[in-house]
This record gives C-alpha cells, sequence and structure tokens, in this order.
C-alpha cells in the first residue's frame, strides 16, 4: 500500500521517512533503537525521490523505512551488538542482506536494541537497558490492565517483547518503520513477532546470506524478517534470498521471487499437529487457540492430524551444548586486538586479554563461553558435543520422516504464553529464561527448517499471541500461502497506540494497515 502510494506521488519518500524519524524520536521510551541514522536516512530518501521523480524506482522496496538489528553491520553506522565490547566500533562494509535492501532502494533508519550479541529471550540483558513492548502502551492492554489508574502501577507493569531481536519487532510493531531485519538462532524472531503481535519469519537454513551478521551459531543463524503481513514478508524474502559467493553456506541455485496468491487455498494441505509441542508451561488460552486453528483449517478443507516428533524432548539441552560450544569458538575474536573495546591493563597479553573480556562481555555472555569451553574439554567432548551432534541429527531425521509421510505443514505454538511484566520476567535468571522461551522455537533452527509466527490474537490481558508454522527446507512459497491464509482468517486486531496515532494519522488514515505490498 505505502508502495502504490509512493508511485501515485499521494506521499515522497522524504515525507514518510521524516514522519517515521518523527515517530521514533516520540516512541524512543521503548528504547526499540540503539543509532538512528537520521542523516544517512534522509539522504537516502532524497535518492529515492529523484528516482520516482525520473519514473525509474529500482522495485517495490524503493523509498520504504527499515530497521536492522545492532548485530549486522551497516558501512557508515555504529554496530553494538548491544555491548560494551563493540561499543563506538563501526563496519568498513555492509552485511550482504543490508547491502540488498540499499540496491532496491530501501531507506535505513537505523540500529534496533537486542541482548548482548543476540543471547537472550527478552531483549532485556543488552547495555543499552531493556526494550519495552509497545503493547504495553496499547488501549487493548490498559483497559484490560488492573492497575490502569495508578500511572506509577502503569510505569513498572510494561512488558516485554520477547528476544533477542526485541528492538526489530517493538519497532515494526509501533509503526517506526515497515520492515526490520533481526537475526534467529533459537527462535529470536519469532518469540518477540509473537509477543509484539508482528510477523516473524525464520527462512531456510542457506537461503539467505549470513555475510556481515555477528555469528552466535554458525550452524543455526539465521537472517530472519520482521513485518506486519505475510505478503511483506514474502516481499522482503524476495530480495534478500539467493546465492552469496561470500557465504559458502547459502544455496547456489538461483532464487525467484514469488508472489503469493490473493485468495490462498489451504484444500489440498496436510497439517500436522505435533503432540510434543503440548509442553509443560503451554497457557490454557495458547492451548485453545491452537486448537481453533487446526479446526480453521479442517473446516476448510485441509487434512489436519497428529504427529509425533519423539526426540523435541531432548532438543533443548541438545540445543543449550551445541549454541554454547559455538560461542565459546566465536567469542574468541574478541580479544582487545582487532577491533573493539581494548582494556589498559599492560602487565602482559595474557593479563590485556582477561581484562578486555571481562569489561567487555556481561555475565550472560561470559557465563555461555564458560559453559561451551567445559563441553569442549578433551574429557568432555565426546560426552556432550559429539552426543549433541547426534541427538540433533535425530531431532532432523524425526521432521524429515514426518514430512516424508505426505505432511506439507506444521503447526504449533510460538511461545508457553503472552508476554510477561519485566518485573517477572528478571526474577528468573538469563539462561532458565531462554531454556523456557526457545522450547517452542529452537528444533527448526536444529533441522533448518522454515519456520514463520503469525499473529492470532490477542490474550485475556489484551496482549498479541501468535501460532508457528514450520515447512519443509526450502518450500517457503507453500508456508508463506497457508500463513497467509490464516492470517485472512484470524484478522488480528491493530496496535492502538495513542502515541503513534497523533503522528501517523496524515499518513495511514487511507489505509486499514500499515503494509506496503
Amino acid at each position: 500500500q505505502v508502495s502504490a502510494a509512493l508511485k501515485e506521488g499521494h506521499v515522497t519518500p522524504t515525507k514518510l521517512c521524516q514522519r517515521c524519524l518523527a515517530l521514533i524520536k516520540s516512541t524512543k521510551f521503548l528504547n526499540a533503537y540503539i543509532t538512528v541514522a537520521e542523516e544517512t536516512a534522509l539522504k537516502q530518501a532524497e535518492e529515492s525521490e529523484k528516482r520516482y521523480k525520473r519514473g525509474q524506482p529500482l522495485g517495490v522496496l524503493d523509498g520504504i523505512p527499515i530497521a536492522v538489528k545492532d548485530n549486522f553491520n551497516t558501512a557508515g553506522i555504529e554496530t553494538t551488538c548491544a555491548s560494551n565490547m563493540l561499543k563506538g566500533y563501526i563496519s568498513p562494509y555492509n552485511a550482504t542482506v543490508v547491502q540488498k535492501l540499499l540496491d532496491q532502494g530501501a531507506v535505513l533508519l537505523g540500529k534496533t536494541n537486542l541482548d548482548e550479541f543476540a543471547m537472550g529471550s527478552g531483549s532485556t540483558d543488552g547495555v543499552f537497558g531493556p526494550v519495552r513492548n509497545p503493547w504495553s502502551y496499547s488501549r487493548q492492554y490498559k483497559e484490560k490492565s488492573i492497575s490502569k489508574s495508578h500511572s506509577e502501577d502503569e510505569e513498572s507493569n510494561w512488558v516485554i517483547t520477547g528476544g533477542s531481536s526485541g528492538g526489530s519487532a517493538a519497532a515494526v510493531s509501533s509503526f517506526t518503520c515497515f520492515a526490520a531485519l533481526g537475526s534467529d538462532t533459537g527462535g529470536s524472531t519469532r518469540n518477540p513477532a509473537a509477543h509484539c503481535g508482528v510477523v516473524g519469519l525464520k527462512p531456510t537454513y542457506g537461503l539467505i546470506s549470513r555475510h556481515g551478521l555477528i555469528p552466535l551459531v554458525n550452524s543455526m543463524d539465521v537472517p530472519g524478517i520482521l513485518t506486519r503481513c505475510v505478503d511483506d514478508a514474502a516481499v522482503v524474502l524476495g530480495s534478500l534470498a539467493g546465492h552469496d559467493p561470500k557465504d559458502s553456506t547459502t544455496i547456489q541455485d538461483n532464487f525467484k521471487p514469488f508472489e503469493l496468491p490473493s485468495l490462498p487455498d489451504v484444500s489440498k494441505l496436510s497439517i500436522g499437529i505435533p503432540k510434543e509441542y503440548h509442553a509443560p508451561g503451554l497457557s490454557s488460552e495458547i492451548l485453545a487457540l491452537w486448537s481453533k486453528a487446526a479446526d480453521l483449517f479442517k473446516n476448510a478443507g485441509a487434512k489436519v492430524i497428529e504427529v509425533s516428533l519423539p526426540h523435541t524432548r531432548y532438543s533443548i539441552v541438545c540445543y543449550h551444548v551445541l549454541c554454547t560450544a559455538e560461542v565459546a569458538s566465536n567469542m574468541a575474536r574478541f580479544d582487545g586486538l582487532e577491533y573493539g573495546h581494548r582494556s589498559d591493563m599492560n602487565k602482559s597479553t595474557e593479563s590485556m586479554y582477561a581484562a578486555t573480556r571481562r569489561e567487555g562481555f556481561n555475565d550472560v555472555v561470559r557465563g555461555r563461553i564458560l559453559s561451551g569451553n567445559y563441553f569442549l574439554l578433551k574429557q568432555n567432548y565426546e560426552n556432550y558435543f559429539i552426543k549433541a551432534q547426534k541427538v540433533r541429527r535425530l531431532i532432523a531425521n524425526d521432521f524429515l520422516k514426518v514430512f516424508g509421510s505426505g505432511v506439507d505443514i506444521l503447526l504449533t505454538p510460538t511461545t508457553l504464553s503472552d508476554a510477561v511484566p519485566y518485573r517477572e520476567f528478571i526474577k528468573e535468571d538469563n539462561r532458565t529464561r531462554s531454556a523456557q522461551d526457545d522450547i517452542l522455537t529452537q528444533a527448526a533452527n536444529m533441522a533448518g527448517l522454515p519456520a514463520i509466527n503469525v499473529p492470532t490474537a490477542l490474550s485475556e490481558r489484551g496482549l498479541p499471541v501468535g501460532l508457528q508454522f514450520i515447512g519443509r527446507s526450502f518450500q517457503e512459497k507453500q508456508l508463506l500461502t497457508a500463513a497467509k491464509w490464516f492470517e485472512k482468517q484470524v484478522k488480528f486486531p491493530m496496535i492502538q497506540l495513542e502515541e503513534v496515532k497523533r503522528h501517523s494519522h496524515d499518513i495511514f488514515q487511507h489505509q486499514k494497515s500499515a503494509s506496503f505490498s
């Protein structure tokens, strides 16, 4: 819709960019952005405007304001990973996905907040402070919130965004941008998408380049896409997917961008309901929604069957071992010599290394490095790392068997519950929270499968709840078609955010939803 408005001259790229920048300022309390690249964004918008005046836009994304999680390298704009270790670091190059968006004419507004080095599930552990969920300030939540009469209670009653891509999810949810990049290692795009009421797509491993994404777990990391509707996710995916000579894990084949059918049909699909995803701690609300969603597909003529993924119960432990082992390896590069923070300790090289890492990393990162190095010790390697790799293969084989039996798509919850208040969230340590919050999402990363969160309904507290669709490898079109059909059925309500309404009325008044496709 916005792309069409730009083509028809109803709004100019510069005006659109200025409105989004004004919204970023008025929603600064959300702490969604670490860096706002105002000057760069306005220059990019001016260039886009010139192209539109010549009648030569670069594509659907030309002039569209976007945001990027602050663990993707951006030339000329600080990349911090929300850590003291990289404060002030400016990369000499763009990540491939960032470059592809800029080549399509997208306007980069800034870098979004996250858990330090993307290690967390709440976007609460970064050095720049926690991200606040825009729904905390929505009319829907305020009307249901018991403590609405006390302003001091309202201030302490805000809920988390989920993580680790919470800044990107909050940015899209609060209308400050039209799409954002996240990263997804164990659910870091889908989890905040579910809590913030937006679409969160984790593509098949290898479909999108990881070059320039600061690595957490090389064998599971995937750039994620956050948008306000499924069609938009398909558009962004079409711009990003394909081989990259700088990333040997990307597919060799050319990727053909696809358009989703305007009237998707699911009657020929077989939908699997994995019984193991009825996990301990799953809220009764989400269980009921999951069941209703299955009925929607059944009533539309789809075949809905219960399936079993027997090794799911081992997946979170397996994920923890593999994740920390790769983290320990990846974090070794931050030694104070080549880039980033360097301690003043100069007694010896070893003391400088130790002091740099102590000052640069928070407890969460140091804890994961410690765990990972323990699992990789010579005496533990076979018992932990090798065993976890074998279990990972069994988990991937479970999915292969189910998809081989004729099932097209798996339907599961994305999270165990709706977003919890920040005060509640921080009562548990990061590792415990991550184990709880990743339980329904990380298996798709270990199997390298595409998965998407679709906002489904509001909980009794007036907060978003999403469901997850997991597809076959490289079958994004089928996955997104089913997700689009489901999105049309559930008609998820738009957030009613007073701060946004005041600023965005003139941009969005002719639109029912703010999408660009």
